[in-house]
């Protein structure tokens, strides 16, 4: 019989032991490749959850609010895909059986509003942590909340006609679904309202301001919105500084340090005030025997505005004359520079 070499039988030992081992992690690491990625950026507990009313029936058609965490209803936009480019509206319409759609939400807190179709609140809660990296893959990185459009924001559109997430900013109103509101009534309006009431107490309330936006938002009130319509926008005068006096409430024709205020006109008409300051000057020639005046009266240099001519006497040497009206027909001058005409719209 061969004799085994210990050596030899070592070395075969081992080796069979190290590919025992590559089999074990090549199958280890197929298994974590088969594992189905868990949601990324998501609110547990309410992505694709299913909501329920009081009586424990299906909310259907129910209103999810996604509000930033720690105020009262700045809106922050969830989204649709893992790479956090295509938002939910806000609110998020629940489906027929109250089930909430997949969210993915940048990373951080959020806080979130249930209310049924109606308007009724069914819960809040403020400060839910978003978990898992918000741009999917287990990691990379997130979308900075202060770099997209939050309620209050204006945006230009080549277009006319309304768009999801926003109103435009027409002089109409805004209100709950109740309200009757020209522009838009529903549920989704509440953080603008709320924002444009606290900030703007020019902005009409029909039937009065309340004690509060929420107040006058529950009681089914509309609110104006603010008129871009045929005007340009430019910056307040002072802009929590001094002002500048770029703008004067003598030329723009109302304070220009008041947010909204309203001024200028896309035309003017002179009057004598705008004219620049002249001394007449010129002379009259009499005949005293009863004979012909001519009467020749110049307005500047050597300019003859007025010719006439009149039959003084000797007991009347003062000759007076009546001239033809000359000069312009004060019709109006264009104030408007080139101009290309588009769609102002608010974010809800």
């Amino acid at each position: 019989m061969q004799k085994i070499n210990t050596a030899q039988f070592g070395r075969f030992f081992i080796g069979v032991k190290m590919r025992k081992t590559l089999v074990f992690l090549v199958a280890f690491v197929a298994a974590i490749w088969m594992v189905p990625a868990a949601a990324v950026g998501t609110i547990p507990g309410i992505s694709l959850s299913q909501q329920l009313d009081s009586t424990g029936k299906p909310l259907g058609g129910g209103l999810l609010y996604l509000i930033q965490a720690g105020t009262t209803s700045i809106p922050q936009n969830c989204y649709q895909d893992t790479g956090l480019t295509i938002p939910y509206p806000n609110p998020v319409v629940l489906d027929a059986y109250g089930r909430v759609p997949q969210l993915f939400c940048a990373d951080g807190q959020i806080k979130v509003r249930l209310t049924d179709k109606n308007g009724v609140q069914v819960f809040v809660q403020d400060n839910l942590l978003i978990v898992g990296a918000s741009s999917g893959g287990g990691g990379g990185g997130s979308v900075d909340p202060t770099t997209v459009l939050t309620t209050g924001d204006f945006k230009m559109q080549y277009g006319t006609g309304p768009i999801a997430g926003f109103v435009r900013c027409n002089g109409r109103t805004i209100g709950s679904a109740t309200s009757g509101a020209s522009e838009r009534a529903n549920a989704d309006t509440s953080a603008l309202f709320s924002f444009l009431w606290g900030n703007d107490p020019n902005l009409v309330v029909t039937g009065g301001r309340g004690a509060s936006a929420a107040a006058d938002f529950a009681a089914n009130k509309p609110l104006a919105l603010p008129d871009c319509r045929g005007r340009a926008l430019a910056g307040l005068d002072d802009m929590g500084n001094s002002a500048a006096g770029n703008l004067t409430t003598i030329f723009f024709g109302s304070t220009p340090t008041t947010l909204g205020a309203i001024g200028g006109a896309q035309s003017s008409t002179l009057i004598t005030s705008n004219l620049p300051p002249i001394t007449p000057s010129g002379s009259v020639s009499t005949v005293l025997n009863g004979g012909l005046a001519s009467f020749n009266v110049a307005l500047g240099a050597g300019s003859t505005l007025y010719t006439t001519s009149g039959s003084p006497t000797p007991s009347n040497p003062t000759s007076t004359f009546t001239g033809t009206t000359g000069g312009g027909t004060s019709t109006a001058f264009a104030n408007v520079p080139p101009t290309l005409l588009t769609t102002f719209y608010i974010k809800l």
